[in-house]
């Protein structure tokens, strides 16, 4: 596995965290990340929304950057824990709010809205018809968490707390990294984070779509696919632990 040689795209502190657990592996690994995190401003409807958290059968949050501003919020405000579940599609963003003292929950195989749509623990919150829901996220996003669980009779809201930015890179920055450090694979943690991926490549995306692209969901290959990426490998999970196991299973490029 030492022979890979990858670009992480991740926001910068996720980055130097995965890039340390790659070292460790002895994976050489340079970081550009390529979503930037702004949180909105506290607006009315945040605050409103935060001090009525008691009222929701359960709250699910996105990301990691949703449980921290949250659990931010509630710092500030000094409330009583709310008692309801919290749930998440990942561990990561799942232990944030157990530090908080939170109830959350996220399921043990698969870190995509797929999964945590099978997690029974939130099947039984949204049980009775009408349950109130809410959702925690950034700008924008998919819905079909939404969508799955009004067609089981919830009540969804959404409340956004931040955005992802693209950050301000020279020119030509994306292509003179991967020939300077002599990259082998691209890794992109969403969506989004590719789509950042292609505007920064401009029109060097052709070549670069011939590298490896290690992806988290099926979701974001599919995409990464129909936008011309040649070699796409689904971690089926954006930790550390699904890349390592990819990169175990996936034969280094002869360059």
């Amino acid at each position: 596995m030492t022979a890979w040689r990858l670009l992480l795209t991740r926001p910068a502190d996720d980055c130097e965290a995965l890039a340390e657990v790659l070292a460790g592996q002895g994976i050489f690994s340079s970081c550009l990340p390529l979503l930037e995190i702004a949180p909105l401003p506290v607006s009315d409807t945040i605050r409103q929304t935060f001090a009525r958290l008691s009222r929701y059968s359960a709250v699910i949050v996105v990301s990691k950057p949703a449980a921290r501003i949250a659990v931010q919020l509630m710092d500030a405000d000094e409330a009583s824990l709310p008692a309801m579940p919290w749930f998440s599609v990942g561990a990561a963003t799942a232990q944030i709010l157990r530090d908080r003292g939170l109830d959350a929950h996220c399921p043990d195989e698969g870190d995509d809205s797929e999964a945590l749509l099978q997690l029974p623990r939130l099947l039984d919150a949204v049980a009775q018809p009408g349950a109130p829901v809410l959702i925690l996220r950034g700008e924008g996003g998919r819905e079909l968490l939404a969508e799955r669980l009004r067609a089981l009779g919830a009540s969804v809201e959404y409340l956004e707390l931040y955005r992802r930015d693209l950050p301000d890179y020279p020119p030509r920055e994306l292509p003179r990294r991967i020939e300077a450090e002599r990259l082998n694979g691209l890794v992109v943690s969403s969506g989004q984070g590719f789509e950042h991926l292609r505007q920064l490549a401009g029109d060097t995306w052709p070549v670069l779509a011939q590298m490896p692209l290690f992806v988290p969901s099926p979701r974001v290959a599919e995409q990464a696919r129909a936008a011309g990426a040649r070699t796409v490998v689904d971690c089926r999970g954006a930790s550390a632990a699904a890349l390592l196991t990819a990169l175990r299973e996936h034969p280094v490029p002869v360059l």
